[in-house]
């Protein structure tokens, strides 16, 4: 049987009241709680509003010349600055918070990759906050190159598989593919890298890769024939 129109004010008085005794009740530990949450709110804007937007300005500014160390393949004093100005080190430590913090990890791990220190490559990438898929592909890649260059090549082919799996695109996935075969090879995978080849040559057929893919395939073939 339906409510008639009193009961239903009737339940909604009542609800109204009892809502009404709890915060009587509870007075205390809601202003409390609404205070909290008022300090949490208002301390995330601040520290996004100010302390973030301040680092970003100054990590702007000092990551220009270890940009510019980088640039011209002065390795060392793009990660260790130069007396004057501080290196990408100092700045992933003291910026992290900020985007410029965070590119300076970028820019740190692939001149520890250039220089060949594959550990602190490691470290430095795997710390840095991929904001888009893009870079998340390169990031991908360099691990796995590093992971590669230490004979690493279980976690070498984790990477790359998601480097190719990250963004599909014509430019970085082609080669991305190609990394990932070799990987295969190198662990005498012959099987997993004639697939890779396979499918390099017919999702990116027109890539410089893909056009050379039946090579690659045929190589892989001989290999298991032995």
């Amino acid at each position: 049987m339906a409510e008639s129109t009193q009961d239903q004010e009737f339940i909604v008085t009542e609800a109204l009241g009892k809502t009404e005794h709890f915060i009587v009740q509870n007075k205390k530990s809601l202003t409390i709680i609404f205070g909290a949450l008022l300090l949490a709110v208002g301390g995330y804007f601040f520290y996004q509003m100010v302390y973030v937007s301040g680092k970003e300005k100054e990590a702007q500014s000092l990551l220009f010349h270890a940009e510019s160390y980088l640039n011209s393949d002065s390795l060392k004093l793009a990660i260790n600055g130069d007396g004057n100005n501080p290196g990408l080190e100092e700045i992933a430590d003291q910026y992290g918070v900020s985007p410029s913090g965070n590119l300076a990890r970028y820019y740190l791990g692939m001149a520890y990759l250039k220089l060949k220190d594959y550990d602190k490559a490691i470290e430095a990438l795997r710390s840095f906050d991929a904001k888009d898929q893009v870079t998340g592909a390169l990031v991908y890649g360099a691990l796995g190159d590093a992971y590669s260059e230490k004979k690493e090549m279980d976690e070498a082919i984790s990477y790359y598989e998601k480097a190719v799996s990250e963004n599909p695109n014509n430019f970085t996935t082609p080669i991305m593919m190609m990394k990932l075969a070799i990987a295969y090879e190198t662990k005498s995978d012959y099987n997993g890298a004639k697939e890779v080849y396979s499918r390099l040559k017919k999702e990116y057929p027109t890539s410089s890769e893909g056009v050379q893919a039946d090579k690659f395939i045929a190589r892989a073939e001989g290999m298991l024939s032995k």
